[in-house]
């Protein structure tokens, strides 16, 4: 990350972490409650989900699902996920030895990494990435490698990929929809990535959280699903952006048995269990009808696109996204430059918040004026949201 977002050494903390100091989110949130300002950095809605999935917790806490569900998560939801994969994907797992229940996606990032990165190994990654995978991939001791997407298609050069991977490679994680920018990677663009994988034997994590929230003709393939892939590939998700229970952090990873299995040995040591009676809920959330996912692609989708005209109007270089419910927009055009300082003041300005994308990537220079805003939130907040930032526009 830039070095402007790094603290200063803190004591005790191991040398792997030194330097990536509050998460941005952390800041920016609290900066929101401070000024009173509306959110629109931190990706959570500001609604809950369907209420029968609600109903269907409160249920398994009166049945008495309060102690610790089975270590690989409760059987209902492992056989859901394992259909779930089927139906969408036509990806087989075994439920019992194939699929891992974890406390949210970012436990099975965080375990897979533990479980198969020694110290020294290089993880290749794109950025901009998501923070937590710069923490996980620090405290697995692994070397991180980027490849730059290229704004506003965020598209990457091959053979910068090629070129990064090398004896030390052992990982590439791939994160399909993508936070922050919102980029679906083709099929042409995933062969390419595992043209590599395969000729260069890589195992591949695969962060597809948003694997429902695709828009217009964008559509997500799990990268398992290519020639020779499965049987390389940890495949993630959760349910929290599909359902919209973010704070349950009920996650999952699917892969063949060997993987798993080392995976599973390194998440016994983290949370062990978690959310049991949210666990059943999940079981009964993934088996609602196919119209549920495409109902709440296109509710989301009209907030995309009622945010980026909005951010437009305001003046921003809007790069629209085919997936995920973030957008990231350019503040060169209203005369700005540093997007760090930009979201810093924005909520004094105009009581709206932001995250700078500079966060999200190591090579400062390609980050530096570019913020993102979080679009999964009430259609009249995010009309509210926009005409507080009209303040900004230039006459």
């Amino acid at each position: 990350m830039g070095d402007r977002l790094k603290s200063e050494r803190v004591p005790y903390l191991t040398s792997r972490l030194q330097g990536f100091g509050e998460s941005i989110f952390a800041e920016m949130s609290a900066l929101a409650i401070s000024t009173n300002s509306i959110n629109l950095g931190q990706g959570f809605p500001d609604t809950d989900g369907p209420l029968e999935i609600s109903e269907a917790a409160i249920a398994a806490i009166r049945e008495g699902h309060n102690q610790y569900p089975p270590g690989v998560g409760i059987p209902a939801l492992r056989e859901q996920i394992a259909a779930h994969q089927r139906h969408f994907y036509d990806l087989t797992y075994d439920p019992d030895t194939e699929v891992l229940v974890t406390a949210g996606a970012t436990e099975a990032i965080a375990a897979s990494l533990l479980a198969l990165v020694e110290v020294g190994d290089e993880v290749v990654m794109f950025e901009p990435y998501f923070d937590a995978y710069a923490g996980c991939a620090a405290m697995s001791g692994a070397t991180r490698k980027v490849v730059t997407l290229n704004p506003p298609d965020y598209w990457f050069n091959f053979d910068a990929l090629r070129e990064a991977v090398t004896d030390k490679t052992r990982i590439l994680l791939l994160n399909s929809p993508h936070n922050p920018t919102g980029k679906v990677f083709t099929r042409d663009e995933l062969e390419s990535i595992a043209e590599i994988c395969v000729e260069r034997d890589l195992i591949v994590i695969s962060d597809e959280v948003y694997e429902h929230l695709t828009f217009d003709d964008n559509q997500h393939i799990p990268i398992a699903t290519l020639p020779g892939m499965r049987d390389r590939t940890i495949t993630i998700s959760s349910a929290g952006k599909t359902f919209s229970f973010t704070g349950w952090k009920i996650g999952w990873a699917c892969a063949p048995a060997p993987l798993l299995n080392a995976v599973r040995n390194a998440k016994q040591f983290l949370t062990y269990v978690n959310g049991a009676p949210f666990q059943h809920a999940i079981a009964f959330a993934l088996s609602l009808p196919d119209h549920y996912y495409a109902e709440l692609a296109t509710d989301l989708q009209k907030r995309r696109d009622q945010l980026c005209e909005g951010l437009e109007r305001v003046g921003f270089d809007v790069f629209s996204p085919g997936g995920t419910y973030f957008v990231t927009a350019d503040i060169s055009l209203l005369g700005e430059a540093d997007g760090l300082e930009f979201c810093r003041r924005l909520p004094v300005r105009c009581g709206v918040v932001a995250v700078p994308n500079i966060a999200f990537y190591d090579n400062e220079a390609a980050g530096r004026s570019l913020v993102r805003f979080a679009f999964c939130k009430k259609p009249e907040v995010l009309d509210e949201a926009i005409g507080r930032l009209m303040v900004l526009k230039r006459s």
